[in-house]
């Protein structure tokens, strides 16, 4: 924006998005705390998605956006001490939420550092800016004095002094169950985007929901995220300078990058693949994925990987069996809920609140676990 102000290019620089993650972003830019902004992470959940769905806008990093009056996080009458355990986007939204109000706060993560499934979706090409939102966090945990205790697994015994225990554990991948799953080609998600495990050249990814859709465009790509190159995503779509061709699109088309991997993505489900993705951008990562060559396969039944591959099967009669091969297979078939900490607390008699992917573990929901959280401290 400063830079379209200086050079002359515009008189007036408007945001609209970002207005929503922080209503404060020019006093506080004006003030020189750029990095106490709230980021606006592009992601159209809880804004564009909202209006299209005949919902209330709102934000997925801000959850007060539009609902002013109604959440309101004034001090709180009795100020108490709180432990959050987990760092993840539920943890530190509830954090940040109950210090304003005054409450003096820890949070445990076993983690070395915050942010929990922030740190994989970052992965992702085109999710850079979720890099930003962790950074933020950061920032925010800081100069609400806030005390983290990272590195720490905790026990139930380490919370039975505080006022308020808060639950914010998040999900662990559920177990398909499929014979052959613990042979070395056979990885996890996490595997993959966390600990950066090698993949092979032709893989098969096991789950077509939101982290299958991940999975796979990060296994697409290498080197450089084409929206981080701005040439390179512009011949990727076939977009061109306006003032060059009056349709803005490039007289050749499309012109992608060759795939980085043979990528087959696979579902249980008969539906369409990524029918559950946002409405205003499932579009993107669906063609996105097509443009790359995926290969869709759905109404599958998983029967057991060996030498040959992954044997799959299809309908309820188990028909046409076949076998894909593959260097590498991964697992994206959804997630449960970690709650060993809260049954370990209630076996003690102590109470406490469960949210975010501790609560419920259906996708990785950030909007559902921020807004949750903050909702919640605005009670304590």
């Amino acid at each position: 924006g400063e830079e379209v102000l200086a050079t002359g290019c515009a008189d007036m620089v408007s945001m609209a998005r970002p207005m929503l993650a922080d209503a404060h972003f020019v006093a506080k830019a004006e003030a020189g705390k750029g990095a106490q902004i709230a980021p606006c992470i592009g992601c159209n959940q809880a804004c564009l998605d909202h209006t299209f769905g005949g919902k209330l806008t709102s934000c997925l990093v801000n959850p007060m956006a539009c609902h002013e009056t109604e959440l309101v996080l004034g001090t709180a009458d009795v100020l108490k001490s709180v432990a959050i355990v987990g760092a993840g986007p539920a943890g530190l939204s509830t954090a940040l939420a109950a210090a304003q109000r005054g409450h003096k706060v820890t949070v445990f993560d076993r983690s070395d550092e915050i942010g929990g499934q922030l740190n994989m979706a970052k992965q992702v090409p085109g999710k850079e800016e979720f890099w930003g939102l962790v950074d933020w966090y950061r920032t925010m945990v800081a100069e609400a004095g806030i005390t983290l205790e990272l590195g720490r697994e905790v026990s139930a015994e380490d919370l039975t002094t505080y006022d308020e225990v808060i639950i914010a554990t998040g999900v662990m991948p559920r177990d398909p169950g499929i014979p052959g799953q613990d042979r070395p080609e056979v990885l996890s998600y996490i595997d993959v985007l966390r600990h950066k495990k090698p993949v092979g050249k032709t893989v098969a990814v096991i789950g077509a929901g939101g982290i299958g859709f991940d999975v796979s465009e990060y296994l697409l790509h290498e080197g450089k995220s084409p929206t981080e190159d701005l040439p390179l995503w512009m011949k990727e779509w076939g977009v061109t300078d306006p003032a060059e061709h009056r349709s803005g699109l490039a007289p050749e088309g499309p012109q992608p990058e060759a795939p980085a991997r043979e990528v087959t993505l696979l579902q249980r489900k008969k539906q369409a693949h990524g029918k559950g993705l946002g409405k205003t951008t499932g579009w993107i990562h669906r063609a996105t994925l097509k443009m790359k060559g995926v290969n869709f396969v759905g109404g599958v039944n998983y029967e057991r990987i060996d030498d040959e591959g992954l044997h799959v099967s299809f309908g309820e009669a188990r028909e046409t069996p076949t076998v894909i091969a593959a260097d590498s297979f991964v697992l994206c078939a959804g997630q449960v809920s970690d709650r060993s900490l809260a049954e370990a607390l209630a076996a003690k008699g102590v109470p406490c609140h469960v949210i975010g992917g501790a609560d419920v573990a259906a996708e990785l929901d950030a909007k559902r676990a921020i807004n949750q959280g903050t909702r919640l401290a605005a009670t304590l």
